[in-house]
Formats: C-alpha cells, structure tokens, sequence
C-alpha cells in the first residue's frame, strides 16, 4: 500500500515561448493553423479585393485601371497570396466537413489528411502563382 501513495502523478507543464521552435507539430496541427491563418487573411485583405471588384465592372477606364495595377509585382504578389489563403483554406475546410461525418479521425488517417491538405494546397498554388505571373 505505500508503494502506491509514494506514486506520484506525471506533471504536465505547459511549453515556454522558447521551445516553440523545437516543438513538432503534427501535419494535421499545422494545417490547422494554418487554415485560421489564411481564413484571417482572406478576410483582412478583404477590402483590397472588394476595390478591386468595384474597379472590374465599374467602366472600361477603371478596368483598364485595374489592370495597370495587376502589372505591379507587389499586386502580383499579394494575389499570390491570396491565391494560396482560398485554396488552403478551401481544401482544409473540406477536409473539416469530412471529419464532421466521422471519417478519417483516426490518427493515421488525420495525419495523412494534413500532409495530402499541405501538399495540395501548396501543388495548386503554384499553378495559380505561374498563371498570375504569366507563366502559361
């Protein structure tokens, strides 16, 4: 009986700020942040891609503006961007839809989901940074 009351239960403590960078996140935590992030993304450049709505079918001169601007490799950039928030966020969120019907949520299978979100967000953005760059 005293060999069980000397048994002391395992601490857990939580990471300090400095050993963040030693951490390893599995693949389905890193897409999961990653789909707030480019969630918070889409919509904080929000205002940006409504202007440019507007400049698209107000008239010919503003569209004929709108399209000096997209020359600018900082636009070019941010389109990137933006290209890579909405297909992360779009394939991430399909795979939350997935996991809401209970399937894929063993721990494998959630981690094959995070890699296969990762690398197919990744695949499909750089066929939409070479098509905004005008690549093909």
């Amino acid at each position: 009986m005293s060999e069980l009351a000397k048994k002391s239960r395992p601490q857990f403590r939580n990471i300090h700020v400095t050993q963040l960078i030693h951490y390893r996140l599995p693949a389905a935590g890193v897409m999961s942040i990653l789909h707030r992030i480019s969630g918070a993304g889409m919509f904080l450049t929000l205002p940006i891609v409504l202007l440019f709505f507007d400049w698209s079918i107000t008239s010919e001169l503003s569209y004929a503006r709108l399209m000096e601007v997209f020359d600018l490799t900082i636009v070019k950039l941010l389109l990137c961007g933006l290209a890579w928030a909405f297909l992360h966020h779009l394939l991430a969120g399909i795979r939350h839809l997935v996991s809401d019907m209970h399937i894929g949520l063993a721990k494998e299978q959630s981690a094959a989901w995070g890699k296969g979100v990762l690398i197919g967000g990744v695949a499909l953005s750089v066929l939409a940074w070479l098509k905004i760059f005008g690549v093909f």
